[in-house]
């Protein structure tokens, strides 16, 4: 049966000569493989380069519900980009977070809230104009309350510390290893305060970007079961320092 949904390109995996597995994160059905033939021939009807990473997509496909790799019958983006594809902070942006989604999303199962939240983030970092080096942070720690682990902030406001493996704020230091110490959790709270609108409005020196970042991936190594290494941030910390 042929269902209308939108789509989220995660990765391709090459399958013959030339075709490929696009694994898209989808509204209707959740994470789901589609088998797509030819893309590398000169007269693709859906070509490679449609299913770059985070592409947002307009898809008709195919669904078998039992079925691990589905089949699309059209394909187009819906919205074009017109600064992702060009603009290389924002490309390294994409691949980053691409890869923390891959490794963090696997449900085959709808989920629309954060499917919305995902598409409309997106679409915002490709009209973003100011505040770009702070978009993957912000981004990561909203993501957290889809995911299951958002942060308590109810000392956000007077703590020292922020409990990385608890997810809180506290006065009490904790008796492991895992935590955040001032300035440090002072910025983890302006970001948890900001959204997309207001970045720009955000003073967090360089150097305690690059450690609160790392914080970010620890957070979710420590909350998402083999979630396995992050390497895409160091090309991103070169391009955005």
């Amino acid at each position: 049966m042929l269902h209308k949904t939108r789509g989220i390109v995660f990765k391709t995996t090459d399958y013959s000569e030339s075709s490929v597995v696009a694994h898209v994160f989808t509204e209707k059905f959740g994470l789901q493989s589609y088998l797509i033939n030819g893309v590398r021939k000169p007269r693709a009807k859906i070509s490679q380069n449609m299913l770059q990473p985070l592409f947002l997509l307009d898809m008709v496909v195919y669904h078998k519900p039992n079925g691990n790799i589905q089949r699309i019958s059209e394909l187009k983006h819906l919205p074009v980009f017109n600064t992702i594809p060009y603009d290389m902070v924002k490309s390294s942006l994409v691949m980053f977070l691409n890869e923390v989604l891959y490794k963090s999303i696997r449900q085959h199962n709808p989920d629309e809230v954060l499917f919305e939240f995902l598409f409309h983030a997106i679409e915002i970092l490709d009209r973003l104009e100011n505040g770009l080096i702070y978009f993957h942070l912000y981004f990561l720690l909203r993501l957290t309350r889809f995911l299951g682990f958002y942060p308590d902030r109810t000392l956000e406001k007077s703590a020292e510390y922020f409990d990385l493996k608890n997810g809180d704020f506290t006065n009490e230091l904790p008796l492991h290893l895992d935590v955040l110490y001032q300035p440090l959790t002072r910025h983890w709270a302006d970001l948890l305060a900001c959204n997309f609108n207001t970045l720009d409005k955000l003073a967090i020196p360089s150097v305690e970007r690059r450690v609160i970042l790392q914080k970010i991936i620890d957070f979710y190594q420590l909350h998402i079961e083999n979630l396995g290494n992050i390497k895409s941030h160091h090309v991103l910390e070169e391009v955005l320092s």
